[in-house]
This record gives C-alpha cells, structure tokens and sequence, in this order.
C-alpha cells in the first residue's frame, strides 16, 4: 500500500500536487466511469481491479485514479515510469512480483505513459500478465490501439478518459482556494468570472488549471491586512491571454459562436475567422467549436459539398490530437472551406421534419416485409414476406414499401439545386419516376 516519506514536504509541493485527490469522494470528473454503480468505480472500491489502461488527455486524472488504487489496494503498489525504466528494471520488479505471487501476495503495476515503451519493453510484461503475477495498470495520452502491443492490449480493459468539463474544474479551483491543502490558510479574492476563466483556459486539464491559479495569486497584489487580491491583469499575464472574458451568465459564449455559425452561413470567410480568433484567443475550448463546426458541415453544407464533413471531422482530430495554440491553424482551415462551400439545409430539414413524425407516430408498426424473421414463428406470422434484396435485382432497386402505411408517399429529404446536391437531386428523381412506373 503507498505510504508517503517523512522526506516528502506538502507544503513545498506545487499545488496541483497538494491538492491531489486522496479518495474517489474527492475526485473531479469521469462520471460515466466513477458515477455511483459504475463499473471503475465498483473495481476500486471492492480492491477488485484487473489489468487495465487509462486512456486519456493530459490532466484528467489518469494518475490520480493510480494512487487512489494504491491507497485502497492490500496488494504490493509498484509505481513504474516509462520515461526513465528500461528491460533490466523491468525483469528485476517482474521477478520480485513472481516470488511474491508464490506467497500469495498480489503485485500492482503502474506504468506512467506506457506508450513511450518499446515493443521489447512492452513483450518484458506479458508473460507475467498472463500468469497473473502482476495487474497492470498503464497510463497513455495516446491511442492504445496504436501504441500497446496487440497480445498486451488484449488482456487489458481500456478505460477512456475525458478532459474535464468546465463546472469540474471550477469546483476544483474553488476547492484549492477553501481547502487548507491549497490556500485556506490565506485571504484569497478572486471574482467568480476568473475563476470560471482559468477553468475554460486549462481546456480540461485539471493540472493546467491549479498552476495557472497558483501563479495569478503568487504574482497578486497583497494588501496590508494580508489579503490577496487576484484581478484580471493578473490572470492576462499568467494566462497571456486578452481580457477576452465571456460574461457569468454565458451570454457572450452563446454570442460568439452564433456570429462564427452565421458569418459561415453567410459566405463571409473574413468575418468567420474573426469570430473563430475572438473566441480561441479568449480560451474557448477548441474542441467545443471543432463540434459546432461539424455540425455546421451537415447542417448547412451537407451534400452540397461532401467533403466538407470530412474536413471538419480532420480539423476535430487534429484539434484533439495537438491542442491549442498549434490546432487553430487547422479550424481556420475548416472555418475558411466552410464558408465558401455552397450551402444546403436540405439534411437538417429532412431530420426535423421525420423527427416530428416519429414523435407523434411512435407506435406506428414497421413494415411485415422489411422486419426480420429469425424465428419459424416469425416466418409463419409473415414477417420478411414479399421483401425484395436489391443487389438480387437487374436495377439494384425494388418498388419495395418501406414507409409505414399512414406515412405512404412522404417525403423528408428535398434535395437542393446546389453544388453536388443537384446531382443527388437528379438520381432521386430517377430514382423515384422508376418506381412509380413500376406501380402503374
């Protein structure tokens, strides 16, 4: 079980460290992993925790998720670093950790940034999985897929992590400033909107987050009574962001991407990129805009220009994979391509209009032809009869009903005339005329 030094010194410790959680009840984040009755959370609690790796951004607790085991566990917690251990250290620990299992003592690995071992490095560990003389517990920022051996990969359950959202971080930063791990010993003022500030700067880095607060109230002004002030010039300097702040309330949030999804919309490129600056210069989280903007590439673009979905999806990746300031680069692309593409609504219309019938018609029956008949019975009751396998046919098309009966002849998607929709327009008309001959 992990047990501090008496060399190890809190109070000099950066407060990202101080204020680490020391249990699941103080742990921000991960609810869909963590949430009472979830599975990583069921494992920890009961010290049941197998083989595993935390995928995730920097910042969001894959350590933390570590240490919390190591306090919990009755097994031997080995912390291991890729960054400075290579095969020997890793066949002297996996030694240690199989004479222990023939005393009937569990061994729990942790390897940081497991992605930065090699494929010999990675293969030291697998017999030892394998036979059980050790759960390993790896921690990435990379896809796993990718960077952790196939045999190795498949005896580990892969947790994937999420970046922080912003009201996570805020209770975080409200916590560091309360808690006697953190500033609670001091007079700290800080408005809510610069606490709330730092939270959409750190881009859901819970570390990011605690050192930027750290600085603003070691570099702010300190009164005579011993009371630190943090203002916004103080965060501007240790964020070297603009006092570009949204507003409490969020109204500014909602202003600004509108004015960027209106100006796309509007074929005006300059503007556009305006607005996308305003937004990631003030700390705006790229990979919210990444997600208006592949929104925006169906519901305003859509088969007017195909293509325009995969650019913003690329953009959403590459936002992702490299963070700002490197990713703005690439939503320029994305924002830029968009606004001079030609536009069609025609996807949007089509959801909203069927989504009004679904929701007024949700018993309606499917088809007897189109359902599936697994069973003897369902074959008996008609299901699957008369339905029509469009590959078997000369025209790769039936006249087949595949529309409920109230709903016989309606029609969602209307294609528009522009760009390449007016191509997918013209094969729906064929499309359509063909069957309609077909029923005369």
């Amino acid at each position: 079980m992990y047990q501090p030094t008496i060399f190890e010194k809190p109070q000099t410790e950066p407060l990202a460290a101080r204020l680490r959680p020391q249990d699941l009840s103080e742990f921000e984040g991960q609810e869909h992993l963590l949430g009472e009755g979830k599975i990583l959370r069921r494992l920890i609690e009961n010290d049941g925790v197998s083989s595993m790796i935390f995928w995730g951004p920097p910042g969001v607790g894959k350590t933390t998720l570590a240490r919390i085991i190591a306090r919990r566990t009755k097994a031997k917690f080995i912390d291991f670093s890729a960054v400075t251990s290579g095969i020997k250290e890793i066949k002297q620990v996996m030694e240690q950790a199989e004479t222990a299992r023939k005393f009937g003592e569990k061994t729990i690995l942790f390897v940081d940034e497991i992605h930065r071992f090699n494929k010999a490095q990675q293969d030291a560990f697998l017999p030892y999985v394998e036979k059980g003389s050790i759960v390993l517990i790896g921690a990435t920022t990379e896809n796993p897929s990718f960077e952790v051996n196939g045999a190795l990969l498949s005896r580990c359950k892969v947790f994937v992590l999420q970046a922080l959202k912003t009201e996570n971080l805020v209770r975080l930063l409200n916590r560091a400033i309360r808690e006697e791990r953190g500033f609670g010993s001091e007079k700290i003022v800080i408005p809510d909107e610069l606490i709330e500030a730092i939270a959409r700067f750190a881009n859901g880095d819970a570390r990011s987050a605690l050192s930027t607060l750290e600085m603003a109230i070691l570099n702010a002004q300190t009164d005579k009574d011993g009371t630190v002030t943090v203002t916004a010039e103080t965060v501007e300097q240790c964020t070297s962001k603009k006092s570009l702040l949204y507003d409490k309330a969020g109204e500014e949030h909602y202003n600004l991407i509108s004015a960027l999804h209106k100006s796309m919309r509007n074929s005006d490129p300059d503007a556009a990129v305006y607005w996308l600056a305003r937004m990631l210069e003030a700390g705006e989280d790229p990979l919210y805009i990444a997600r208006r903007v592949t929104r925006f590439a169906s519901e305003d673009v859509g088969l007017a220009d195909p293509r325009a979905l995969e650019l913003a999806v690329s953009a959403f990746q590459a936002c992702h994979m490299i963070g700002m300031p490197e990713c703005s680069v690439h939503l320029t692309q994305a924002v830029v391509y968009l606004s001079l593409a030609p536009k069609s609504n025609a996807l949007y219309t089509a959801y909203e209009s069927a989504k009004r019938d679904a929701l007024t018609m949700l018993s309606e029956p499917v088809p007897l032809n189109i359902r599936n008949a697994p069973t003897k019975l369902m074959k008996e009751l008609g299901y699957g009869k008369g339905y029509v396998y469009a590959h078997d046919t000369e025209e790769k098309l039936s006249d087949m009903q595949c529309l409920p009966d109230s709903l016989l002849g309606k029609e969602y998607y209307r294609p528009t005339e522009e760009g390449l929709e007016a191509k997918y327009a013209a094969k729906l008309k064929e499309i359509k005329d063909w069957k309609a001959s077909r029923k005369k």
